[in-house]
């Protein structure tokens, strides 16, 4: 399933805009890092991850004229393969340095843009992607929102604090929290939804928030009234937003650590 937004982003990819590179590996540079020390249980050090990284976003580059996701491939199918394609390539090398030949560099296999359930993509992986376009898109609110609002929504949510905490520290009463909490809301899942829809080349993947608890239209039948519903809907969404931004923390604190060796 392709939509406008996709398949401008691709064509961004293609005529090299330097804006949309940086936008892609800020996103999942350090999951595909953490997926490249992983996969290289201790063969591969911090110089090797970092160098592969880089290597990996000049084969995206590379290939990027002959991908076609029309064909089925997840956007997460298509960062793995090629980062596995760069990893496997570079232990080749060096097991035929220490065998004292050369060897040439392997041709990229493209089978894997065919949908294939048999290629058993990690599901640990698969959870890192998502994880980043959600963080990618509360990055987005957090630059464009006003300062106080979005602090307001970071300590309520992210930090985990309560309402009146929030207002005592803000100053401000607690309806004016809920109000102000509810206006960020609103712009978060607008971007989550420009971001997966960005990212996603599948229905699948256009289904994943929904999957992790992440309602992004609560009033689509409800004629834009709040009720009951909505507001359980909104605390479910508050809470998975927290629990993916946390993980993806983690993530990023892994590859800070593995980063600075």
């Amino acid at each position: 399933m392709m939509t406008n937004m996709t398949t401008g982003f691709i064509a961004r990819l293609r005529n090299n805009d330097e804006a949309a590179w940086f936008e892609l590996w800020e996103t999942f540079g350090p999951v595909i890092r953490i997926q490249l020390s992983r996969w290289g249980r201790g063969r591969i050090g911090v110089e090797t991850v970092r160098d592969l990284s880089q290597e990996t976003l000049a084969a995206l580059s590379n290939s990027i004229e002959r991908y076609d996701p029309a064909r089925g491939a997840r956007f997460s199918t298509w960062l793995l393969a090629i980062a596995k394609h760069v990893l496997g390539d570079e232990i080749d090398r060096r097991m035929a340095l220490k065998r004292g030949g050369g060897k040439a560099n392997a041709q990229f296999d493209e089978s894997w843009m065919k949908a294939d359930a048999s290629q058993g993509v990690d599901k640990q992986y698969e959870t890192s992607i998502f994880c980043a376009k959600v963080e990618a898109a509360i990055r987005m609110v957090e630059r464009e929102t006003d300062f106080t609002d979005f602090s307001i929504y970071r300590m309520r949510v992210l930090d985990g604090q309560s309402g009146k905490e929030v207002a005592v520290s803000i100053g401000v009463s607690e309806p004016t929290i809920s109000r102000r909490l509810a206006k960020i809301r609103g712009v978060l899942r607008n971007r989550l939804s420009e971001v997966i829809t960005t990212y996603s080349f599948t229905k699948e993947e256009l289904e994943e928030a929904q999957r992790n608890g992440l309602e992004l239209n609560p009033n689509s039948e409800g004629g834009g009234e709040t009720g009951p519903a909505d507001k359980s809907a909104d605390a479910m969404f508050d809470e998975a937003i927290a629990e993916i931004y946390h993980r993806q923390m983690q993530l990023r604190a892994e590859d800070e650590q593995a980063l600075l060796g």
